[in-house]
């Protein structure tokens, strides 16, 4: 089933460790078929090397197993939340990037203190709190967080980073350009106090990179 689908989640997973966003076999991505309302997501604690199109898994909406030849992701309740939750949402990323992972251990957002992030989130990236893994607790948290926000991605305490976007490709983009400006944002931090951006002018860079930036 959702042969395509399956090709373009398997590819995506290769960006996660090339990008330095995972360790070992952690992190995932699914996509959700707007068409039949499918879920891709990668099968539970086997390595990125060892991941093909044949062994993603399919779940329905509320992550009931359709077609598989292993068990889940231990992440799949809680994707399957945030799509019933955020129609708009097609792609979900998780990983537990260095940098953001970071600032999660300490519960505090990542700042928007450059205009990259302005572009792409809006505004901080927001941090959520606390959940184990297993359940839609951390679903729920990661809808919650970004309600009011445009971030496209947040942290959750002690845990990593959830990014989100109308496709899997836009999800995997926000996972790897939250660990950057993370990375930036920490080395800023260890200089002293970062200089800020007026919110209209983040406002303008957003407005812009959305609406006018690119082909």
């Amino acid at each position: 089933m959702l042969e395509k689908l399956r090709q373009i989640v398997c590819d995506l997973h290769a960006e996660l460790p090339k990008n330095n966003l995972v360790a070992w076999t952690s992190g995932n991505i699914s996509a959700r078929d707007p068409e039949t309302n499918l879920v891709v997501i990668k099968p539970s604690g086997i390595k990125f090397a060892d991941l093909t199109p044949e062994n993603m898994v399919v779940v329905d909406i509320d992550g009931r197993i359709v077609e598989a030849s292993y068990k889940a992701s231990s992440d799949t309740a809680s994707h399957c939340y945030i799509y019933r939750q955020m129609p708009q949402v097609n792609g979900i990323v998780h990983t537990h990037s260095r940098y953001a992972t970071a600032f999660a251990t300490h519960g505090r957002a990542i700042p928007c203190i450059t205009t990259a992030m302005g572009d792409e989130f809006g505004g901080d990236i927001p941090c959520g709190g606390f959940a184990l893994i297993g359940g839609e607790e951390i679903g729920q948290i990661v809808v919650d967080t970004l309600r009011d926000s445009r971030s496209s991605a947040c942290l959750l305490q002690s845990h990593g980073v959830f990014a989100v976007g109308p496709t899997a490709e836009k999800a995997v983009k926000a996972a790897i350009m939250t660990e950057d400006n993370a990375a930036i944002a920490w080395a800023s931090l260890a200089l002293g106090n970062p200089l800020t951006i007026a919110s209209s002018d983040i406002d303008k860079l957003y407005n812009r990179y959305q609406n006018v930036y690119g082909q």
